[in-house]
């Protein structure tokens, strides 16, 4: 089963659900901003990306913390401001069992769902 984890106002995810639905793929959704994320999870999202794949930098969210919680990041750190602050979890996550991916890009959830 392919789960795809985000937010449904986020253009990006917005462009991932349209792109899964048009390929014929069946997905769940999980809206990470509702229904929230386990730490576990997101453990194993950044053992397996990395932290600095899975932390969403760019984003406003992470732009407006002070300053002391956007230095010395390490994996710890991160997960931590992530479970507090979900918007700040790079959007979306795709699981399809086998691998995770982070962002959106066709040939790359093409290469993947074979």
């Amino acid at each position: 089963m392919i789960t795809l984890y985000g937010i449904p106002n986020c253009d990006t995810v917005k462009k991932a659900r349209t792109w899964l639905e048009a390929s014929g793929f069946d997905y769940a959704f999980h809206d990470y901003k509702k229904a929230g994320i386990d730490r576990p999870r997101l453990e194993a999202w950044v053992k397996e990306l990395g932290w600095e794949t899975v932390l969403n930098r760019a984003g406003t969210t992470f732009r407006k913390l002070p300053d002391a919680d956007r230095e010395n990041l390490d994996a710890n750190k991160a997960v931590d401001l992530m479970l507090a602050q979900p918007s700040m979890i790079k959007r979306p996550i795709l699981d399809n069992g086998k691998t995770r991916l982070a962002g959106f890009k066709p040939e790359v959830y093409a290469a993947a769902l074979r």
